[in-house]
């Protein structure tokens, strides 16, 4: 029976993960950390275990892995990349170290890691469209940096101790449920919840900017499938493209129109985010992932227009 220790649990992924694996694991065998408490987010903290778990802090990370006989680590716990452009130093310690963290403990624990790299690994000279599992990773932010840095990591932990490391690089991440924190692609759920709430919204990513980008429930079906997985067949372990929809911000505007006539957008460019999106690719290439462990994702941008635009209605009382 696995007992799973989730970092960074009351995040975007986090609060709605360790709920999911709360279901299929039990309750008692899903352990959710963070830095803190967050009083939004009483359901994850009073569901089931919580601990306060500073990342960065090894022997505190070990003492609660030992506490409940922890065997797998879900590491969510980082700075996002528009926030580790305003502090990379501070998200240089906390992506790296904190990864460094758990590794050491994995390997003296035997436990079992998933962490998740990004699109983010990815920069300018990549190719653009279908990205390859396998290309050149040149990032131009310290969120970038440490994603690669971790990918190889993690490569290294599986090889030289044995540690069983795995992970898949997420794209744009869309949910009803919790706000994002700071990232490049926050747009794509804000546009949402301005639909609703004032029938229009600016777009602080431009016209024309495609992004790789995936509905929530599909990232949390690939953690699951992707640990659950036979270990004999992963050739990548630690960096899977895995990809659901490519779109630009008028793709999705026109079809949040389809349900909201009057909806309307306008633009006022970031230039930091902006430059940052620019740099990523358009679309992956994630066939790896679909033929070593299954990956099939289930929304494409209609269906999960369709689905965030009910949700949300009934979330904000609209």
């Amino acid at each position: 029976m696995r007992k799973i220790l989730v970092t960074g649990a009351l995040g975007q992924i986090g609060s709605e993960l360790t709920l999911e694996l709360r279901k299929i694991y039990g309750t008692d065998n899903v352990i959710a950390s963070s830095r803190r408490k967050k009083e939004e987010q009483k359901e994850v903290i009073e569901s089931g275990p919580f601990e306060i778990v500073e990342v960065t802090n090894a022997k505190q990370m070990a003492e609660v892995v030992q506490k409940h006989k922890v065997n797998t680590i879900i590491h969510l716990a980082a700075l996002l990349s528009a926030v580790g452009e305003q502090k990379p130093q501070q998200a240089w310690d906390i992506n790296m170290n904190g990864l460094y963290n758990v590794l050491e403990v994995a390997r003296e624990e035997n436990c079992s890691v998933f962490t998740p790299s990004s699109i983010a690994a990815f920069g300018p000279s990549t190719p653009k469209d279908k990205t390859p599992q396998d290309t050149i990773q040149r990032p131009g932010t310290m969120y970038g940096v440490t994603k690669v840095a971790g990918e190889v990591l993690c490569d290294y932990y599986f090889k030289k101790f044995g540690v069983d490391t795995r992970g898949v690089r997420f794209p744009g991440l869309i949910s009803y449920a919790t706000l994002p924190g700071g990232g490049t692609t926050d747009y794509a759920v804000h546009i949402y919840y301005d639909a609703i709430k004032q029938g229009k919204y600016t777009s602080f990513i431009d016209k024309g900017t495609y992004m790789d980008m995936m509905y929530m429930p599909d990232a949390l079906n690939s953690i699951v499938t992707l640990m659950e997985a036979n270990p004999d067949k992963l050739i990548h372990r630690n960096a899977f493209n895995i990809s659901a929809m490519s779109f630009e911000p008028e793709d999705i505007a026109a079809e949040i129109k389809k349900h909201i006539p009057e909806f309307e957008m306008d633009y006022d460019v970031d230039p930091v985010r902006q430059s940052i999106a620019e740099s990523w690719p358009n679309s992956l290439d994630d066939s790896a992932a679909r033929e070593e462990w299954g990956w099939d994702p289930k929304y494409d941008l209609a269906s999960m227009t369709t689905d965030m635009l009910e949700k949300l209605k009934v979330k904000l009382n609209k």
